[in-house]
């Protein structure tokens, strides 16, 4: 559980910056350089990532279960997750979606963690995403009081949007099928 505590401080914590402290991570940013900021902030990201995976995985193996779900919840989690697929795809790819949810990626990050906090009730499922549906919230919220910064994004097109949800389903139905089972060990449909 330990290594799941520090990679959640570590990844969500370096994406807290502009939550907590955002004059002061432009601060940083302004007298390391842009690009020097966003490297050593990806490599604590991916070191963060690392040990959250890692962790997932040894806290998996010893579970401490704190409520049991019914069957059915894993139905809402699959639909949630085709929000969240195409939401996601959507961040990158201006258009009616992105205009409308505004942060989309947020929108993608809640329902995901929101789905899974129906499906699995173990400490590491509520650490895990309790963890990220708590800091989507937060950043949603954070983002009404400053400038939200630029996201790298494909140029215009009036197909972004069909674009978004066809591809979001098509990797939806790669990631429930194959990768899922394969990545988590957990069959989605069965």
């Amino acid at each position: 559980m330990t290594l799941l505590l520090l990679g959640l401080v570590l990844f969500l914590g370096i994406h807290s910056l502009s939550i907590v402290a955002p004059a002061q991570r432009d601060a940083m940013a302004r007298s390391m350089g842009e690009w020097p900021f966003k490297g050593i902030y990806s490599v604590i990201a991916i070191i963060g990532l690392v040990l959250i995976v890692k962790g997932y995985g040894i806290a998996r193996m010893d579970p401490v279960v704190l409520y049991t779900t019914p069957a059915w919840t894993s139905h809402i989690t699959m639909l949630l997750m085709l929000v969240a697929f195409p939401m996601f795809i959507a961040t990158y790819l201006p258009g009616k979606i992105s205009s409308t949810l505004k942060h989309p990626m947020l929108v993608a990050v809640k329902a995901w963690a929101l789905g899974h906090l129906l499906a699995n009730g173990m400490l590491a499922d509520v650490l895990l995403f309790g963890g990220f549906l708590a800091w989507a919230v937060a950043d949603r919220i954070s983002l009404k009081r400053r400038t939200p910064r630029a996201i790298p994004r494909l140029p215009a097109s009036r197909f972004n949007d069909a674009i978004a949800v066809v591809l979001g389903l098509a990797i939806y139905v790669v990631f429930t099928i194959w990768l899922h089972p394969a990545w988590i060990g957990v069959s989605v449909i069965g």
